[in-house]
């Protein structure tokens, strides 16, 4: 092994810049203690999904429809809903469901992306709706879209068992 590398001003110099590479990049910075300039894509995709839920729970179905893009599908009970199907169709019972259940996340992942993000969760779901005991679990995946609006919700599908 060639130990000169270790004291050669090149490999000194080589050693610095990466060193300095390193020490800019964001996780660095973070490690440091200095807070991120702005929430991360990932946080950003699981509040909007959160904001979504939230509406839904609070019956505002004017706030929901705010998160979703115009172009948007929802698969639902083996049906495909586009914008205003969902409007004038499953959306006044999810909101009646979403506020008698309560939804413990299991496990959710983001997967953030320059254009197209996906949000992926596992979920158990426990309450009672319309007079029946609910105990179930159910999978849910969010497909969001980046706009000039910031990132609407272009896609869902839940499942459940």
């Amino acid at each position: 092994m060639d130990r000169s590398c270790i004291l050669s001003p090149r490999c000194a110099t080589w050693v610095l810049a990466a060193l300095a590479l390193f020490l800019s990049t964001p996780a660095a910075i973070q490690a440091q203690g200095e807070p991120p300039a702005e929430p991360s894509a990932a946080e950003e995709i699981r509040t909007v999904v959160e904001e979504f839920h939230a509406a839904l729970a609070a019956g505002d179905s004017s706030r929901a429809l705010e998160y979703l893009h115009r172009e948007v599908v929802v698969y639902e009970a083996g049906h495909a809903e586009s914008l205003a199907e969902y409007r004038s169709g499953h959306l006044a019972s999810d909101i009646a469901f979403s506020r008698a259940v309560t939804f413990e996340t299991v496990r959710d992942t983001v997967i953030p992306g320059p254009e197209l993000s996906l949000y992926l969760r596992e979920y158990r779901m426990t309450g009672t709706f319309r007079e029946r005991k609910i105990d179930a679990h159910g999978v849910e995946t969010i497909v969001l879209e980046s706009t000039e609006e910031g990132c609407k919700i272009r896609h869902i599908h839940w499942s459940s068992r």
